[in-house]
């Protein structure tokens, strides 16, 4: 039985906004590709939109780690956004003292060309990024354009001490946590936000985010 036009016009609708992950991905220098098979690169279809995603949250929420599982699954480009401080940023963190704004603007408007990197990132990216505060999120959504979503994992004191202070090299201490807490702006009912749980299950964080993203 052939499908309604309303069906069609929906699925074309969600394979427009979210890729088919087999079609391959061009990956940019410096940065996590989501496939590592050659034999499937390909340029993105031109109707298919990019997908320009912010993971944020405090340090120890997961952002790298489910970053790089959605950029994997769905075969887009990924960037740590730490891989972005400045030497000086990261030798601050490095002695306990927090990040003023001064110290994030420039990183954010990093961050924020990246995102807006078509010829680099033609599928699009995934960051990792704190994104703290309401006024660095509409920093990167100047920058980045109005399509930027967010996903903000979402945890208690409690559980990012533990896994903060389980790091082995990382350059911030357990002491910033604190820190973070309470430069936190919760992101929730903002547009373009999806919420989920920082201890989100591995194996169904792609289907909950991109299910989440074509809802808002």
């Amino acid at each position: 039985m052939a499908e309604s036009p309303m069906a069609l016009d929906k699925s074309l609708t969600l394979r427009r906004r979210f890729p088919d992950p087999d079609d391959g991905v061009l990956s940019g220098s410096g940065i996590s590709g989501g496939t590592n098979m050659a034999s499937t690169t390909q340029a993105p279809s031109v109707a298919s939109p990019r997908l320009s995603l912010v993971v944020m949250g405090v340090s120890g929420s997961g952002k790298t780690t489910v970053g790089e599982r959605l950029a994997a699954d769905l075969k887009i480009d990924f960037i740590d956004g730490d891989a972005l401080h400045s030497p000086e940023a990261r030798a601050k963190m490095a002695s306990g003292r927090p990040l003023d704004d001064e110290d994030r603007w420039p990183w954010l408007d990093r961050i924020g060309r990246a995102l807006a990197d078509l010829a680099a990132h033609p599928r699009g990216l995934i960051v990792a990024c704190s994104a703290l505060k309401r006024a660095y999120r509409d920093r990167l959504r100047a920058s980045a354009g109005p399509d930027l979503r967010f996903l903000f994992l979402k945890g208690d004191e409690a559980m990012m001490y533990a896994r903060v202070g389980a790091r082995k090299g990382h350059y911030m201490p357990a002491s910033l946590v604190d820190s973070q807490f309470a430069t936190l702006e919760d992101p929730s009912g903002e547009p373009g936000v999806l919420t989920l749980s920082a201890d989100v299950d591995l194996d169904k964080v792609t289907a909950d985010t991109t299910s989440g993203l074509a809802a808002l």
